[in-house]
């Protein structure tokens, strides 16, 4: 998977993609990552990936070569997770060449003699001595494909061309007996043979090994701050020393995880597939708990080939659908009532959003339907307006979003004048998604949306119990309904269609 660098930066300026022809088309054109290929050979195919090791006996050296197939590393690579990854592939779907096109970018868009500087996410606990599940920093599995903790990765600009960039890459050398207690990491070859870093070093070494990078460095980007854990007192002390004060570095990085390649699409589909058929299934069944669809959703993602849900999901039974983000999911389900469910699955590390609301018995009540009908005719328009050549930002949307929803009130006998919305419709329309759930923070919503732009489309009605200004009848009800959406040159691509939302096919699935 090393590439040389002269080929891997040629192969870069020759085919970097247009992003200038449809993203239906880009998607056909996009390798398939998540459908297992099989072979009618009796007889694996081996990867030709290997490492020498050196034994020193007494009087001579010997060399011998190990298949990568049968070391271990600190995540999954093609050699040893061939059900996982297709050859070449860094992360699912995302392969080192694109890696390497991220990191082009990037120093591309950095002045002359620029450096960027990004630390690894760290291992976080829940109680005492157990830990979550490992989660790296998003800006820095963006651009590395690198998921282990105690890491720091340098991006330094060397010339005016795409692709005139250094990268090195610190992080924790193999240690057997530290391998024995934590499970295993990849180690400072891995992380020049597998993950394309030009230069690697201990990360406990970092403070000899750094300055000299930083010196004659025209900019720094970082987001590292002296709290960073880790690195983050080392690289702010060398900066003051240096006289070298940091620039944030998110916002560039995040104008370029805004627009999706075809790739990561290719991803987001396969999670929004796989998710939006775990939610039809579960509409297709009469829960009595809470946590029970919970479960249920969980184990459907994860067992149809997700990696486990993409955030703590929204189980909300009857008036509770009326807290945005009511995660307890612990009530039981009243069979009069409907249920409000916001989940989504993450695959190779892209995640889904969807909303939907159903009436647990699976018929909609009159006052349901009614209300149900009045979302559903606005979240349609709006989706409709995730294109191009429609030239809106998503708060443009918003706002065309807020004046159907009042205008379908009225019609329902509400009265929506004063502040009235704010109260039945207080969250905004819709954010970006992508490695994260609330994607790229801090990229505008103010920016007129372009091809490959990825986001959330979920307006919603929440009629408080006791609120005696709003028709008794839809008292106590909420309804949102969510997809996740990429932008298209003339049509929105939507990525959750699997997850029905028309009345009479959510009361077919019962019948």
């Amino acid at each position: 998977m090393k590439l040389p660098r002269a080929a891997l930066r040629q192969c870069s300026r020759q085919l970097r993609p247009q992003n200038n022809w449809p993203l239906q088309s880009r998607l056909q054109s996009a390798k398939s990552t998540f459908i297992p290929t099989s072979s009618s050979s009796s007889t694996p195919w081996r990867p030709s990936r290997t490492y020498a090791t050196t034994t020193p006996p007494p009087a001579t050296t010997t060399t011998t070569t190990v298949s990568a197939a049968d070391l271990e590393f600190g995540q999954p690579v093609y050699e040893t997770h061939p059900h996982m990854l297709q050859p070449g592939e860094l992360t699912p779907g995302i392969t080192a060449q694109e890696y390497h096109e991220r990191r082009s970018k990037l120093a591309f868009a950095l002045p002359e003699n620029g450096i960027a500087i990004l630390a690894s996410s760290e291992l976080k606990y829940r109680s005492g001595a157990v830990f979550f599940p490992f989660r790296q920093d998003s800006n820095f599995l963006y651009l590395t494909g690198f998921s282990e903790p105690d890491s720091l990765a340098i991006i330094q600009k060397t010339g005016p061309k795409p692709g005139d960039y250094v990268f090195h890459l610190f992080c924790r050398p193999k240690d057997p007996r530290a391998e024995q207690w934590s499970g295993p990491w990849s180690g400072l070859q891995a992380a020049e043979d597998v993950f394309n870093a030009d230069f690697t070093g201990d990360i406990a070494r970092v403070e000899s090994l750094l300055p000299p990078i930083l010196r004659g460095a025209s900019t720094i980007y970082t987001d590292i701050t002296a709290s960073t854990p880790v690195t983050g007192q080392l690289v702010t002390t060398l900066l003051a020393h240096l006289r070298l004060p940091p620039s944030p570095l998110a916002g560039l990085v995040h104008s370029l995880r805004a627009i999706k390649s075809p790739a990561e699409i290719s991803n987001m589909r396969h999670a929004g597939r796989v998710s939006g058929r775990a939610l039809t299934s579960a509409m297709k069944r009469s829960w009595s708990s809470e946590k029970d669809l919970e479960s249920y959703l969980n184990y459907a993602f994860t067992s149809r080939g997700l990696s486990g849900p993409a955030y703590v999901p929204v189980i909300a039974g009857g008036a509770r659908g009326n807290m945005i983000h009511y995660v307890h999911n612990n009530r039981l389900l009243k069979q009069d009532d409907m249920v409000l469910v916001d989940a989504g699955g993450e695959y190779g590390t892209y995640i889904t959003d969807i909303t939907r609301t159903w009436p647990v018995n699976g018929k909609f009540s009159a006052a349901q339907r009614d209300l149900y009908e009045a979302v559903l005719t606005v979240q349609r328009q709006m989706v409709s307006l995730c294109r191009e050549d429609a030239s809106l930002s998503l708060d443009q949307i918003h706002r065309a979003t807020e004046a159907g929803l009042r205008e379908q009130l009225v019609l329902l006998g509400f009265d929506v004048s004063g502040g009235k919305m704010d109260v039945l419709f207080p969250h905004h329309v819709g954010h970006y998604v992508g490695l994260d759930v609330h994607d790229t923070p801090g990229y505008s919503r103010g920016l007129t949306l372009r091809q490959g732009h990825a986001v959330t489309i979920e307006p919603g009605v929440y009629v408080p119990v006791d609120d005696e200004r709003f028709p008794q009848h839809f008292r106590g009800l909420a309804v949102r309904i969510e997809d996740s959406v990429v932008v298209d040159v003339d049509s929105p691509l939507i990525l959750t269609t699997e997850a029905v939302k028309e009345v009479v096919d959510i009361e077919a699935l019962r019948d």
